[in-house]
């Protein structure tokens, strides 16, 4: 097993894809009107930002996943492909209002919110969630709202600034197993730091759906990622998405492995065991991947 950090991704060969994660070239009437909605009220996304691998069936289905506070992260992940770099304190002040425009113009019913993180402002970005929430919630009490949250360098305060805006879920990914996490995510985040927030959360409104992330192929064995899983029902995490990690560029880490679709189905059944409401495990599951179908299937239960 390979273990990190490697030496040089110059030199490493994508490895073929097999044929389960092959997908459609962005395309469709839904996607271009999302676009259009976008660009004109100039927002990111997450879905182009980190180049995700569903973009054109989600935004035909009607669902995205806003970017707040920018495209520039002050983490140097290896795994993502949003940029680096030192925003300086600066915030679109227009950014809330603009996102529940396009809400309120697509008529969306299920909205997720996730951000860049924001070392650089006191609160780590905090009250812009809470405000875009708000802003939000003005336009449409009938939406659902999910936040996929930074760590805030565990700043119990912070956190509840998001809390405390109520939405229906929030989340916080763990992203791979903690053996692999100094190699895999930037210094400033840990393994411990990641599930003392979804705790926390918990703690601060126990009636708040919380979801977590794992991805696969990134050289780690099945009983780390039980492990993993096992850690994260214990921090009272309710929903869990796992996907195959995919090397966004040569200057990232390399996929270990296209791990099989039936072992997916594997941590499924073992995540069912262990208590969650629902597992989304698949190649080409994401964090907000049909978050709006798992959430009605867990209200109902």
């Amino acid at each position: 097993m390979p273990r990190y950090p490697i030496k040089s991704n110059h030199s490493i060969e994508y490895k073929r894809k097999p044929s389960w994660l092959k997908v459609k070239l962005p395309s469709g009437d839904g996607y271009n009107q999302i676009q259009y909605q976008l660009r004109s009220f100039n927002l990111n996304t997450v879905c182009e930002e980190a180049l995700c691998p569903n973009i054109c069936e989600c935004w035909n289905s009607g669902t995205l996943t806003f970017l707040l506070m920018g495209d520039t992260c002050t983490r140097s992940c290896k795994f993502c492909y949003i940029k680096s770099g030192n925003p300086k304190g600066w915030l679109d002040p227009l950014e809330p209002i603009n996102v529940a425009k396009v809400v309120e113009k697509l008529n969306l019913k299920y909205v997720v919110l996730t951000s860049v993180d924001r070392d650089d402002l006191p609160d780590g970005g905090a009250s812009h969630f809470a405000e875009t929430i708000k802003a939000i919630r003005n336009v449409s009490n009938n939406v659902i709202i999910e936040a996929l949250i930074p760590d805030f360098q565990c700043n119990i305060e912070s956190l509840k600034k998001v809390v405390d805006s109520k939405p229906d879920v929030i989340g916080h990914n763990i992203e791979t197993v903690e053996r692999l996490t100094p190699f895999v995510r930037d210094p400033r985040a840990s393994y411990q730091k990641s599930l003392n927030v979804l705790k926390n959360i918990k703690m601060l409104n126990p009636k708040i759906y919380t979801k977590s992330s794992l991805m696969l192929g990134l050289g780690e064995r099945d009983d780390e990622v039980l492990k993993a899983m096992d850690d994260l029902r214990k921090a009272y995490v309710d929903i869990l998405t796992i996907g195959q990690y995919l090397q966004p560029s040569r200057y990232h880490l390399p996929v270990v492995k296209y791990i099989p679709i039936e072992k997916f189905e594997y941590f499924k059944r073992k995540g069912e065991e262990l208590g969650f409401l629902y597992v989304a495990s698949n190649p080409l599951v994401r964090s907000s991947y049909k978050s709006s179908e798992y959430f009605s299937i867990i209200r109902v239960a």
